[in-house]
Order: structure tokens, then C-alpha cells, then sequence
């Protein structure tokens, strides 16, 4: 079963969520954003020591606590490293007072009908177990959703909960994120099929299975308030998906109940030469600022 101070905490949704979870494909992005060219190491072992140090130097920060930071995905090499001499998931919880989740996809198959479904995952049985072991409280996967196409959509939502059902079976609750592309012209048709669908299989859980979902911040104003008022949802978070910081927690403060897991919008400003002032004070500004579009609904 879930930790259940764990759970409280994320159903009482005081904060956001941190996506720390960049993994193989995006790491080189993300280390760029925080101002490490490709040049600057040398392989896969360099680059993944250098991204942990940022994600330490984030956990470190001291406004990186429970008080703003409800929770952190971590990726599965984060996971098996450590923060301050102890295991990462266990420094999250408790250090931080940050509730410790983990990205379990092995990324995205080739666009079929609009949409990109998981690719296979072979070892999730196995992957969970060690996550239940390091103390982790739940999972994310991702699928894309890439045009208005019910058939497509359909079959992004039922493989989530397929699998999603399969994680909760360990004990740990799943974030299921279907991302709809910000890009696309038909967003918000989309975004009714996605709802639809979504709610069909919410309906079909039993009492004792729990979900959270991680959503494209929406075209209409509290178009999910149904899914965040849905017993079946812990919570309901959103990801910014591509937007700006300002814009991303502009549509996030009109939208009651959800509430914010971003990656690139958490980084955004962060530089690897900035002192440990100057660091820590963007960080702070940064959380509080996703922090208060959290809660503004």
C-alpha cells in the first residue's frame, strides 16, 4: 500500500510537483538550458554525472522543501544514485519533506493515428519492485497526442490505465500523462476526446485503485475540474508542456484544483556557472512563483 502520510500530502495538493526526470533523449537539452554545451563532457557516464549534480544542486536548494515542493519524478539512474550520502528517494522524503515518484516509460513508439503510445515495457515488474524497495510513492509514463484523432486517443488512455493497473498491483500509485501537444490546431478537440476517454476509465476502476494524471494545461478554463473531483484521482497536475514559465502559470492559476509539474519551466533561468546565491535565490523565486499558480485556483 502507499506510504499514507505520502498520500496525504499529495491529495491535499499544497505545492507542485518537480519533473527531474530527464532522460537520455532531452538530458543533453536540458544541460544546454543550464549552460553546458555538448563539448563540455565526453559520453553518456559524464553526461549523467553532470545532470544529477544539477538535480542535487535543486534538492539542495533550501527552498526546495515540502513547504512549496510537494513532490519529484525522478529518473531511474536518479533513483539508483544518491543526494547528500543517502539514496535519493529516501533523501527526498526524508530531507525535503518531498514525496518521491518515478518516470517508468522507455519512450514513445512511431506516430500511429495522431498519437505515439508507449514503446514495450518489458522489466516494469521488476523496475517496480526496486522502486517500492528505494521508497518511492509512485510512477510516470508518457504517451503524445499529437492531432484530434479518437481512435488514436482511445488507444493512448486504455494502454495508460493497462499499465497504470498493472503498477498499482505494487503497491505504488501511477501518474498517467497522455500530453497533448501545445503546437497542434486542433488542441482543444482534442482535449474533448482526451476527457471523455479519460473519464470512461476512470469509472472503471474498482474502489481500492488510485491514479493521478498529469495534463497539457488546457484550451478551456477548467476543462478537468470533473477528473480533479473524481474519487478515483489523487490529483491532478499539469505540465507545461512547452510554454513559457509566465504563461505556463498564467493558465495554471485559472484552473481550480490542478496543479503544476513542470521541467523545463522549473529550470528555466538556472545556470551551472551562477554562484550558490545567485543559484539559490533564482530557485526560490522559481518555486514560489509555480508555487502560487498552484494554489491560486
Amino acid at each position: 500500500m502507499p506510504n499514507q502520510a505520502q498520500m496525504d500530502k499529495i491529495k491535499a495538493g499544497q505545492g507542485f510537483i518537480a519533473a527531474l526526470d530527464q532522460s537520455g533523449g532531452s538530458t543533453p537539452k536540458a544541460l544546454r538550458l543550464y549552460g553546458i554545451e555538448e563539448d563540455a563532457y565526453s559520453g553518456d557516464a559524464e553526461m549523467y554525472d553532470l545532470i544529477h549534480a544539477m538535480r542535487s544542486r535543486i534538492a539542495q536548494a533550501p527552498a526546495f522543501t515540502g513547504e512549496k515542493v510537494i513532490g519529484a519524478i525522478l529518473f531511474e539512474m536518479t533513483m539508483d544514485r544518491q543526494i547528500d550520502g543517502k539514496p535519493t528517494a529516501t533523501y527526498m522524503w526524508d530531507e525535503r519533506g518531498v514525496v518521491p515518484f518515478l518516470k517508468v516509460d522507455k519512450g514513445l513508439a512511431d506516430e500511429e493515428n495522431g498519437v505515439q503510445v508507449m514503446k514495450p515495457m518489458p522489466e516494469l515488474d521488476a523496475l517496480c519492485e526496486r522502486a517500492v524497495k528505494a521508497g518511492v510513492f509512485g510512477t510516470k509514463m508518457r504517451s503524445v497526442i499529437n492531432a484530434a484523432n479518437a481512435d488514436g486517443i482511445k488507444a493512448v488512455v486504455a494502454q495508460q490505465f493497462e499499465v497504470g493497473k498493472q503498477i498499482i498491483g505494487h503497491g505504488l500509485v501511477p501518474i498517467i500523462e497522455p500530453e497533448v501537444t501545445i503546437s497542434i490546431a486542433d488542441k482543444a478537440a482534442a482535449e474533448d476526446i482526451l476527457l471523455a476517454e479519460l473519464t470512461a476509465q476512470l469509472d472503471a476502476l474498482s474502489d481500492d485503485q488510485t491514479v493521478m494524471l498529469k495534463l497539457t494545461l488546457p484550451e478551456t478554463v477548467n476543462h478537468y475540474k470533473s477528473l480533479v473531483e473524481h474519487p478515483r484521482v489523487a490529483s491532478v497536475v499539469a505540465l507545461s508542456g512547452g510554454y513559457s514559465r509566465e504563461e505556463a502559470n498564467n493558465r495554471l492559476s485559472q484552473n481550480t484544483g490542478m496543479i503544476a509539474s513542470f521541467s523545463r519551466a522549473l529550470t528555466e533561468g538556472l545556470s551551472a556557472s551562477q554562484s550558490d546565491d545567485e543559484f539559490n535565490g533564482t530557485i526560490a523565486d522559481t518555486i514560489d512563483s509555480i508555487y502560487q499558480a498552484s494554489i491560486a485556483g
